[in-house]
């Protein structure tokens, strides 16, 4: 019986092959295990060679390098009663193996979705003003509150970057409006300082010139000198308000009074 003596010998072989390619599990230097037997939680193995024993235990394969999970758009309503429509992008990792598999069922899409409900909130409590101008401030409170959530299941969020916070068209061409306001305003409160301060540094000059009457003709000197530089048909001498007041004597003398005898 030639047959049966290969076969004898042959599937026993077979057997250990199947067994061993069973039981023999290697994991890189990313991954974890984490062994049940008979259910129970044994423990975390891992990385290089693992052996399982068929039909007793069962491992689960636990990738720890980061992740990144794309937040789907979500529409917010801001706390200043704006419409608008915010995604995100979340990197988060598990540090706890044993807790990722057992503390949570599908830990990736627990993620998912806690992350979409904590956006939303978050968003929600802020002015579009604050989420314009305050991202940073946006994305670390996400990730706190992200954080001290998954903590229980092992994960740990490292970053949250909000990608896009989108508005309809006719609160685009508001906030346009709203920003050449501001500039607007902005210009004309620098002209007012402007004068102000020009007006402060006259009176300055004024008093100095009050103080020195000489000083003055050396600044008609000086407006003469401006004026004959340009090309103009037209030159006029300013005159001393002094000046005037002499004249004004020099025309009406003061008269003597007259002697009573």
């Amino acid at each position: 019986m030639p047959n049966l003596d290969f076969l004898g010998y042959v599937l026993p072989v077979l057997v250990l092959a199947l067994v061993a390619a069973y039981s023999i599990r290697i994991l890189r230097e990313y991954e974890r295990g984490v062994v049940f037997t008979l259910g129970r939680l044994q423990g975390v193995k891992g990385p290089g060679l693992v052996i399982v024993i068929p039909l007793v235990q069962q491992m689960e394969r636990v990738d720890l390098r980061t992740r990144v999970l794309d937040v789907p758009p979500q529409d917010v309503i801001s706390r200043d009663n704006v419409s608008v429509r915010v995604n995100a992008v979340v990197y988060f990792r598990v540090i706890e193996p044993e807790k990722a598999i057992v503390q949570v069922a599908a830990y990736n899409l627990a993620t998912s979705e806690l992350a979409q409900t904590t956006l939303r909130s978050v968003v929600g409590q802020h002015e579009l003003d604050q989420m314009l101008a305050e991202r940073d401030r946006l994305n670390a409170d996400v990730q706190r509150i992200l954080d001290e959530q998954t903590d229980a299941w092992g994960i740990k969020v490292s970053n949250v970057e909000l990608k896009h916070i989108d508005l309809d068209e006719k609160m685009v061409r508001a906030i346009a409006r709203q920003a050449e306001a501001e500039r607007l305003r902005r210009a004309k409160i620098i002209d007012a300082e402007g004068e102000l301060q020009a007006a402060e540094k006259l009176v300055e000059a004024g008093d100095i010139m009050a103080r020195r009457p000489e000083s003055m003709q050396l600044r008609y000197l000086g407006t003469l000198a401006n004026i004959a530089g340009e090309k103009s048909s037209t030159i006029v001498f300013p005159l001393p308000i002094d000046l005037l007041h002499g004249l004004g004597g020099l025309r009406n003398p003061p008269q003597e009074s007259s002697r009573t005898t």
